[in-house]
Formats: structure tokens, C-alpha cells, sequence
């Protein structure tokens, strides 16, 4: 999949918001280009911030996030909140004890589900340049966000 078809197939899921950062929306230089998908149906997100359910980064982060080495050419990485019980089915092994497992993890593999290199403890997933295998966990994602969403109440 490309990353347009990723905005694409997300961006049809009912209450998402695909919002890809650029130099005029105020966020920092090193997020210009990625995209970050919410579930707002109440178009709240400005006054109510939250998570993304699922991101698309299109570089490292460097002195962050650089282990996947996404300077290189043609590589992207989509990140996938999925929680602790399809991140164990999944990665084998509890979000909980990722750490064990991160000096042995290949975070530059394409077309394969990893651990985030940075939020697998939060039970997040990544895929490097990814194949049809990213739709139904982006679905299950965006379930997720659907469930653990509380509307922002009138006051």
C-alpha cells in the first residue's frame, strides 16, 4: 500500500479525521509530511486533543526515533495502535516486556508487523512500506478508538 492509499482507506472510515502536518499547521519541522488519523466525530479535536488511533512517519526522528532508518529512499513507516492482547498474538510476547525483546528486533524490515520501536510498550505495532496486511489491523484500530471514545460534553 501506498501512503495515499493508507489516508485513503482510513480517511473512509466514518468519524476520521487525516490530518498530514505541514509548515502551516504549527507543528514542529520534523512532523511536516506525516500523518496522524484520530477518531473525532464531533470535530472536537482542537478543543479536545487526543492520541492518534494510527500515524504514517516519512523520516527518522533523529535523537528520537531512528531506529527504523526511514531516510532512506522510498521508506515509510505506519504505526498502528492495537493494545496489549493483538500486540501479544501478533509480536509473541506482552507489550509489557518489549524491552527484553528490543536489541533483538529488526525495525528496518519492510512489509512485515514489528514492534514500534519507541511505543511497543503502549502496544503499538509498525509495518515498513506495508502490503494488504496493514487494512484489517488499521480496522481494528479504528474500532478501538470508536469503543475508548468519550464525547466532549456541553458545559
Amino acid at each position: 500500500m501506498t501512503e495515499n492509499e493508507i489516508i485513503a482507506f482510513v480517511s473512509g472510515f466514518p468519524g476520521v479525521v487525516a490530518m498530514t502536518v505541514t509548515e502551516d499547521s504549527g507543528a514542529p519541522e520534523i512532523a511536516w509530511g506525516d500523518t496522524f488519523f484520530y477518531y473525532d466525530p464531533e470535530g472536537t479535536l482542537e478543543a479536545r486533543p487526543r492520541q492518534p488511533f494510527a500515524t504514517i512517519v516519512t523520516k527518522d526522528y533523529d535523537g528520537y526515533d531512528t531506529a527504523s532508518d526511514l531516510n532512506r529512499t522510498g521508506v515509510f513507516r505506519l504505526n498502528i495502535a492495537i493494545g496489549s492482547g493483538e500486540f501479544q498474538r501478533l509480536v509473541g510476547y506482552p507489550p509489557k516486556e518489549h524491552a527484553e525483546h528490543h536489541a533483538g528486533t529488526d525495525y528496518t524490515v519492510e512489509d512485515r508487523v514489528i514492534p514500534h520501536p519507541v511505543y511497543a510498550r503502549q502496544g503499538w505495532v509498525a509495518i515498513l512500506n506495508p502490503g494488504e496486511q496493514a487494512r484489517p489491523l488499521l480496522s481494528e484500530a479504528h474500532a478501538r478508538a470508536v469503543a475508548h471514545h468519550r464525547p466532549l460534553r456541553a458545559s
